[in-house]
């Protein structure tokens, strides 16, 4: 199948899809491979990855609504939005039965493709995936209150003073995004999932841990768990060769 028409750009093209400006990279010949990134990330990440399986494959990597040179956000979207959006795009470039890598926050759109649309990934290797709800201490449960107290009576007060950094730094649309994909668990997607599954996790990962690791293949039936020692949450960039040598042979 042809590309679909689009403005050309280094490193890619733009392809408008309802009403939206994505920008995508296609390279490679063959079967399809799909590369979804993580929050506040892009497709840039996963260079190594790209440039290695583009002599195997064929590699659409995008960037998502509200990321890298995609259109930004015009309403809040939750990883379902993201899930239904992704499942169209790639219905339009004719995409079905592809390997797929996805890394973090694109592991949770991935949870969400992989249990409803079974058609759409053969297998899938998920990296540092999200999707999991992290431990809370007694800390974060006192925090969560007194942010709540905080926003009743000074709101601007509370969004500058509580939040991750990463949170900080959103616009207000994106924030409204945020807390809907990241207070979601996503652990009832899991026993719905057909396709093989290998998960890879930087051992010193501290964004998704490794007993979010564990649950997750735990929960994934016919899934696997593959540890990069030293490696932290980009485990894929930190140390590209042992993960593509991984990934060659999950994907072989």
């Amino acid at each position: 199948m042809r590309d679909m028409p689009g403005r050309k750009a280094p490193g890619g093209i733009f392809i408008v899809f309802e009403g939206k400006e994505i920008s995508v990279l296609r390279e490679g010949r063959g079967e399809d491979m799909v590369f979804l990134h993580g929050y506040l990330s892009s497709k840039e990440c996963f260079t190594f990855q790209i440039k290695y399986f583009s002599k195997f494959y064929r590699v659409t990597a995008f960037d998502f609504v509200g990321f890298g040179k995609s259109a930004p956000l015009s309403e809040p979207w939750s990883v379902g939005d993201y899930a239904a959006y992704t499942a169209r795009f790639l219905d339009s470039l004719g995409i079905k039965n592809a390997r797929l890598i996805a890394h973090s926050f694109g592991g949770r759109v991935a949870l969400k493709l992989l249990s409803e649309r079974p058609a759409l990934f053969d297998r899938a290797l998920l990296a540092g995936c999200a999707g999991i709800p992290p431990k809370r201490g007694l800390s974060y449960k006192c925090k969560v209150r007194a942010y709540r107290i905080a926003k009743k009576f000074a709101p601007r007060f509370a969004e500058k003073k509580f939040g991750s950094p990463e949170y900080r730094t959103l616009s207000p649309v994106m924030r409204e995004s945020y807390k809907k994909i990241v207070n979601e668990d996503l652990s009832p997607c899991l026993a719905k999932i057909g396709a093989r599954v290998l998960y890879v996790f930087g051992e010193k990962d501290a964004a998704t841990p490794l007993y979010m690791a564990e649950k997750l293949t735990e929960g994934t039936k016919g899934s696997a768990l593959v540890v990069m020692p030293g490696c932290g949450h980009f485990c894929f960039a930190e140390d590209p060769a042992r993960f593509n040598a991984v990934a060659r042979e999950f994907f072989r």
